[in-house]
């Protein structure tokens, strides 16, 4: 069995900055891609960012140059950095992962429970 396990939402305010994080555990072999998504209130859940094993990014416009994603491998975790945050923002975070267990030969997609993020004055 594999979990994603959120951290580091919260309450902030316009323009400041918050970190989340998301550890993976269980018999993991490798993970592939591992990304952020979120979901607003009356909206689909959309991609924010990902990060593919070889370090290559991908951001969704409205967030690139505020958002910063990155994973350390060692610790099966990836991050995602929120700079100059927006109440455009608020959003329930979720993690996403491919990742292929020491008993399969193929990946297959998990999701983190989520992590609110509430940007408002």
């Amino acid at each position: 069995q594999v979990q994603l396990v959120e951290s580091g939402g919260g309450l902030v305010q316009p323009g400041e900055s918050l970190r989340l994080s998301c550890a993976a555990s269980g018999s993991i072999f490798a993970i592939n891609v591992m990304a952020w998504y979120r979901q607003a209130p009356g909206k689909q859940r959309e991609l924010v960012a990902r990060i593919i094993s070889g370090e290559r990014t991908n951001y969704k416009d409205s967030v690139k140059g505020r958002f910063t994603i990155s994973r350390d491998n060692a610790k099966n975790t990836v991050y995602l950095q929120l700079n100059s945050l927006k109440p455009e923002d608020t959003a329930v975070y979720y993690c996403n992962a491919w990742i292929r267990t020491v008993v399969s030969v193929t990946t297959s997609e998990y999701w983190g429970q989520g992590t609110q993020v509430t940007v408002s004055s």
